[in-house]
Parts: structure tokens; sequence; C-alpha cells
């Protein structure tokens, strides 16, 4: 799609395994999204993201804004702003649905549980980001261990009838501990059913400590896991509100829409 005229905003979310860039309009519609691998070089992946989603949808000469979130967002010198990741999912989710209240977020390094008000602010938010249980990497390690490819651990899982017991917390020991069932002749899928289960567990208890209101949205990578997705939903007794297009697309969806907002602020 390649747009003429008009003015643009674009939001950068520089994540520990993945990047992902949305382009809205003034109308706050997405134009052009993306997401690719982040690599060893955030400043370089990010920069490459940039320059080739504004050729491909034409927009250079009407962007606007740049806004760059996510644990790389330091190396993004070419943003106009930087705001956390917190604040974009929350701007994000709110633009979606008003009625959000509570954002679970699953990314690769660290998991998040926002909480909003009616107009979209944070007011509080809890956070794991010392240990990678929980979160992606954690999933990424079990994935390499019992040898089944990322995007495939969900729907293995899904199939289980009898998930394992996970007794580790720490994702070094979990890594032994799979080792372990696997000599007892547990099943992949057994073993993996009791992994999402404990990212779960371990996230699902961040929720319940924060109390859940209003509808709830499950943002990030991980939420694109249906073991994970499912298990999450069965610990809280709830069920997430769907958000439209790519639960992943979230943050930066919200950072392109404080782009825009910034931008309005300054005339």
């Amino acid at each position: 799609m390649v747009s003429t005229g008009g003015e643009y905003y674009l939001g950068l979310d520089i994540g520990s395994l993945s990047t992902k860039c949305v382009v809205i309009d003034a109308e706050r519609e997405i134009v052009q999204t993306h997401v690719t691998a982040t690599g060893c070089s955030p400043g370089r992946t990010g920069r490459a993201v940039y320059d080739d989603l504004l050729a491909r949808a034409g927009i250079r000469d009407g962007l606007r804004g740049v806004v760059a979130t996510g644990y790389g967002r330091v190396s993004i010198d070419f943003a106009s702003k930087r705001f956390t990741e917190i604040a974009c999912h929350a701007r994000g989710a709110h633009h979606h649905n008003p009625c959000v209240r509570t954002v679970v977020d699953i990314g690769g390094q660290d998991s998040k549980v926002i909480k909003l008000n009616e107009g979209g602010d944070v007011i509080d938010f809890c956070m794991n980001d010392k240990c990678a249980a929980g979160t992606g990497k954690f999933l990424e390690i079990m994935a390499k261990t019992l040898t089944v490819d990322l995007v495939d651990l969900g729907p293995v899982a899904a199939a289980s009838r009898a998930p394992c017991a996970l007794s580790s917390t720490c994702s070094v020991f979990a890594e032994s501990e799979v080792v372990s069932l696997l000599a007892e002749g547990a099943s992949r899928e057994d073993i993996l059913a009791g992994v999402c289960r404990s990212v779960a567990r371990r996230v699902g208890n961040m929720a319940v400590r924060m109390g859940l209101d209003g509808d709830v949205v499950f943002v990030g990578g991980v939420s694109k896991n249906v073991g994970v997705r499912r298990e999450l939903q069965e610990f809280l007794g709830i069920e997430f509100f769907e958000l439209p297009g790519d639960p992943q697309l979230n943050g930066a969806l919200g950072a392109a829409l404080l782009a825009k907002e910034a931008d309005h602020g300054n005339q």
C-alpha cells in the first residue's frame, strides 16, 4: 500500500527478540506494519525497518513523528521521542477498546501487568524482569531443549491430555527438570503443556495481585502462543478481549499513537 499526501506517524517497538513497527495516518488508521528479529544490533535493525517501511508506504515526506519504545529504544537516534513499553501498551490497548482496564504483556525478556484508568492512562503496574521464567525466553529455552520450533510450541502443548507439573520456578533448574522428565518417558506434548502452565501461573499470580477490572487484553509475542493463552485464561477464570490484528504489534501501535499526540500537542 503506497500513500501520497497527508500526515503519518511511526511507532517502533524494539524488543529483545523481535522488532515491531506500525505506521498510522492522521485518522489513526494503520497504513503499514512490520515484524522482524531484532538480532544483535537493535539500532541497525530499527533503522532498516524504518527505511523499509517508509519506502514501501511512500510516506517519507509526510512523516510527522517517530516514537521508539522497548528495551532497545535508546539505540534509535532518529526517534522524535521515547516512551516505555508500559505507556505504549496502555495507549494501544485503549485505542482498540476504551473499556480495557488491564493489559497482560509477556515479551521476550520480561512480563508485565498494567492497570489503566478510563482515560487509558497507566495507574499501576507490576513487572517481572529479574528472571527468565514467565517470559518468552523461558519458552525459547524449553523449545530448544525439546527440539520443537518455537512457533509450534503452543499447538504441540495443546495436544496434551496430562500436562506435567514443573516444580522449578528458575529457568535453569526447569531445563534440568525437563531433561529428567524426558528420561522418565514423559511425552513432549505433556512436558510443553506443563511449561505453558508454569508460565501462565507465574504471570497469572502477578495479575491476581494487581486485581482484574474491566476488559483484560493479552499482548506481546507470547500472546500468540495458544498453549499459554489457554492456560492463562483458565487460571484467571476469564476470557481475554481479542484485539483486532496482531497483538504483538500493540506496543508499536501505542508508540505511533503517542507520536501523533506529541505532534499535535506541539502545535
